[in-house]
Parts: structure tokens; C-alpha cells; sequence
């Protein structure tokens, strides 16, 4: 009788690491595609505004008006650059956390 227990116990721990894998493999998928996306959306919106700043360029009469251009350009590049990796860092953060979450239980009985 006692080595039945042990061996319900053990399928039992089996199926328990299982499903804990299985939710954070959720969550690391999950959240590897909200990465993409935002990287994805990111490069898509630098590409226009870098295509917009050249037509602009192409369209300055004067050469400082080239260099406003360009010093808008790059002002505007650096503060989205800024935002995304904001953004991205506090979406990994955000992964950490949550792949960590199904293991919080199994880790304080541990303690």
C-alpha cells in the first residue's frame, strides 16, 4: 500500500511540473510574440519616418532648412528609440515576472 501512494505521489509531482512547464512555456510564447510585434511595429513606423524625412529633405530650397530637416529627423528618431526600448525592456520585465509565477508556490515550499 505504501509504495502504490509513492507511485501516485511521484505521477502526481510528474503531472503537477508538467502543467507548471506547460504555463510558463504559455507565457514565454505569448509573450515572445507581443515582443515581435512591437519590434515589428517599431521598424515599420522608423521606415516611415525616415521615407517622409527624405521626401522633406528632396523638398528643402535652402541648405539650412536641410539641416532643420535632418536635426528633426534625428531628434524625433532618438525620443522613438527611447520609447521602444522603454517599451520592450518592460515587456521582458513583464515575461520574467509572469514565467516565474507558476513556480512562486513550488519554490516557498522549498524555504
Amino acid at each position: 500500500m505504501v509504495q502504490m501512494q509513492s507511485v501516485e505521489e511521484m505521477q502526481k509531482l510528474g503531472k503537477d511540473n508538467m502543467d507548471l512547464a506547460m504555463k510558463s512555456f504559455g507565457t514565454w510564447s505569448k509573450s515572445a510574440q507581443a515582443i515581435a510585434i512591437e519590434v515589428a511595429d517599431y521598424t515599420k513606423s522608423s521606415f516611415e519616418l525616415g521615407t517622409s524625412t527624405l521626401e522633406k529633405l528632396l523638398g528643402a530650397k535652402t541648405f539650412e532648412q536641410a539641416v532643420e530637416i535632418q536635426q528633426g529627423y534625428l531628434k524625433s528618431a532618438y525620443e522613438a528609440l527611447v520609447a521602444e526600448m522603454t517599451k520592450i525592456n518592460g515587456l521582458y520585465s513583464d515575461l520574467a515576472k509572469d514565467a516565474y509565477k507558476p513556480y512562486e508556490g513550488l519554490f516557498s515550499k522549498a524555504h
